[in-house]
């Protein structure tokens, strides 16, 4: 069974909030409850449609990359997922995987589920395609899996969501690069960093370069210290620009999609296709509904 797990208002509208309000609706028995209902659910059925109609074209619109020669900003990477070193636990079925989200509910003396605990993991891990990798960040993403756990235990139910290893994975979201080939380093600024270090420490700056041991640097020890410390920052940046490249995909800064899942992009496709028709008849029914209550409450 697919499970989708959003942020905001996206959860709410494919959270089963129509069929709530036509439940309090048919409870309410009355007129203006019905309109209330109705308007609500039309409002709510709208937001959904915009909500699934802008993710089907995000992930048209959008090529997909390969990490190795993939821009820097908002890109549609694929690959399979791997963990860093030692998998992560899951936290209901101690499983080994790379994320996991959990909920424990009780049922109450109405019949009612309420939860009681829930959470999720924000660990990083890796995507892999066969140019290289790249460090997926969970932390705030939109994520579709299919495996999904449920099972009762008296009164309580557990439910658990998982990532694992070496599923296929579609990720949507901003990439960006750091370390040698991209680095900003700010000659300048380190080269007074630094001395402003050494000078926090005078008896060891006079000691390297008081060379008239008068305990004061002229002109031209001063001078030599400055030399000093810029080859100091020169072999900082050398070392810099020597370690690896890192590919990092994470949540776009403007609000744009992040999305994470182990269905391809043409299932992807299609349940948003799907889903923006399912809100849009959700939308006109309600309108319909609200139409009849108007109608017949004039007789």
């Amino acid at each position: 069974m697919l499970v989708s797990l959003r942020r905001g208002y996206a959860h709410l509208v494919t959270s089963g909030a129509q069929l709530l309000l036509l439940f309090v609706g048919l409870k309410l028995e009355s007129r203006n409850g019905w309109l209330i209902c109705l308007t609500i659910m039309a409002a709510i059925s709208i937001l959904a449609w915009l909500s699934a109609l802008n993710r089907l074209r995000t992930i048209r619109d959008t090529p997909t990359s390969r990490i190795a020669s993939a821009a820097q900003g908002y890109v549609e990477l694929i690959g399979r997922g791997h963990s860093f070193g030692e998998p992560l636990i899951s936290k209901l079925r101690v499983l080994p995987c790379l994320w996991y989200r959990y909920r424990v509910e009780r049922r109450d003396s109405e019949k009612d589920w309420n939860t009681i605990d829930s959470g999720e993991s924000f660990d990083s891990f890796i995507l892999r395609d066969e140019t290289g990798d790249c460090v997926v960040d969970p932390e705030q993403a939109e994520i579709l899996t299919q495996h999904r756990d449920q099972w009762h235990e008296g009164d309580y139910r557990y439910t658990e969501w998982k990532l694992i290893e070496h599923d296929n994975l579609y990720v949507i979201g901003q990439f960006r690069t750091q370390g040698g080939s991209n680095l900003e380093f700010n000659t300048r600024e380190e080269l007074n960093a630094l001395l402003a270090e050494w000078k926090k420490d005078m008896p060891a700056l006079l000691k390297r370069f008081d060379l008239d041991n008068n305990g004061t640097l002229d002109m031209r020890e001063w001078m030599l210290a400055r030399s000093a410390a810029k080859r100091e920052v020169s072999k900082m940046m050398r070392e810099a620009q020597a370690q690896a490249d890192i590919n990092i995909i994470s949540r776009p800064r403007e609000g744009e999609l992040f999305l994470i899942s182990n269905l391809d992009a043409a299932k992807l496709s299609r349940r948003f296709l799907l889903w923006s028709w399912a809100h849009l008849v959700i939308f006109f029914g309600a309108l319909s509904g609200i139409g009849w209550v108007l109608q017949s409450t004039k007789f």
